[in-house]
């Protein structure tokens, strides 16, 4: 009957690694006749099926093994939910890319339909999502594999002294909320730039969209976005508003109020070549629908903006 127990703990040893198999062993063999003896002084003589129901309780030998030497998972737990809001903000950002450069060919050729749109589409967004895929997660699994530990995530070397003050619960910034703007802010700048590294053919096909004028604004106003990307570099440092982060983002949503109400008003916002939108769109009705768009966007910086306002507010007489 002692064979069952013998057969055990070598099938646990088996999914242990090598230098651990003698010491873990004799230590799971020690615990099973502990059990074992403890069952015997309450029901006498042990048959081979009360072993077999105690082993049965125990677990499959996998799953006892990884109770002693948990797996340790590719990307550590610490980094995940960065991993994730990563991955979802550049696969986003590539989408987004991709249904622009797709529709952008799709509108000045005549040979492409709907299904071939969506082929393209697909195939094209496809390919550069396993390739960022691939990326993110080798970069993460890099800094997975690293033995050093942050002291302030896993030691001791931290005092309760250190925490941020108690407050509201609005001062806490998610990770959601930065990495949105941070897809934002990203988004915007390859919009902005990537006509002007594109080879000829493809930079005429971008003036189908957007006007010169219009472009050439966006260019000048660009710097916000790299600001807005270094704003919330800081914020996904600190995690917690105060003050000065407020004021910067105060400062930040009213340069993009302003930048915005300015494009939508100094038109035209749509390539004005009436020979590229013919039998395709209605130029006058598309640069209204551009304007509409261009004010209900400059809504959510303006609401941002009396938000923080109000939170600084709060925070000052806090204080």
């Amino acid at each position: 009957m002692m064979d069952l127990v013998a057969r055990y703990v070598v099938a646990v040893q088996r999914e242990l690694p090598e230098d651990k198999r003698d010491e873990i062993g004799r230590e799971l063999k020690a615990n099973i006749l502990d059990q074992l003896d403890a069952v015997r002084e309450q029901h006498g003589e042990l048959t081979e099926a009360q072993i077999s129901d105690l082993l049965k309780a125990m677990g499959r030998p996998r799953t006892v093994a990884q109770q002693f030497v948990p797996p340790r998972p590719l990307i550590r737990l610490s980094y995940m939910p960065l991993y994730q809001y990563t991955l979802y903000m550049v696969l986003g950002i590539l989408f987004l890319l991709q249904v622009l450069e797709t529709t952008v060919s799709w509108l000045s050729s005549d040979g492409i339909g709907l299904v071939g749109y969506l082929f393209s589409l697909a195939g094209g967004f496809l390919e550069a999502a396993v390739f960022a895929f691939a990326s993110i997660t080798a970069a993460f699994w890099l800094m997975s594999s690293q033995n050093v530990e942050s002291k302030k995530s896993v030691g001791r070397d931290w005092s309760p002294a250190e925490l941020p003050a108690a407050g509201p619960g609005w001062q806490h910034i998610s990770l959601q909320d930065i990495f949105t703007n941070l897809a934002t802010y990203l988004f915007l700048l390859v919009v902005i730039w990537y006509p002007v590294f594109m080879p000829v053919e493809q930079s005429e096909q971008i003036r189908f969209i957007v006007s010169d004028q219009a472009h050439q604004y966006l260019k000048w106003v660009s710097p916000l976005a790299v600001l807005g990307i270094g704003l919330s570099l800081w914020q996904l440092r600190q995690q917690l508003w105060n003050r000065m982060l407020l004021r910067m983002n105060v400062a930040m949503n009213l340069a993009l109020v302003a930048a915005t109400l300015i494009l939508a008003a100094n038109g035209p916002l749509i390539h004005p070549d009436t020979v590229l939108w013919q039998d395709v769109f209605d130029l006058a009705q598309l640069e209204r629908s551009a304007v509409f768009t261009l004010v209900v966007i400059a809504l959510f910086p303006l609401w941002e903006l009396g938000r923080d306002i109000y939170r600084l507010r709060s925070l000052q007489s806090r204080w």
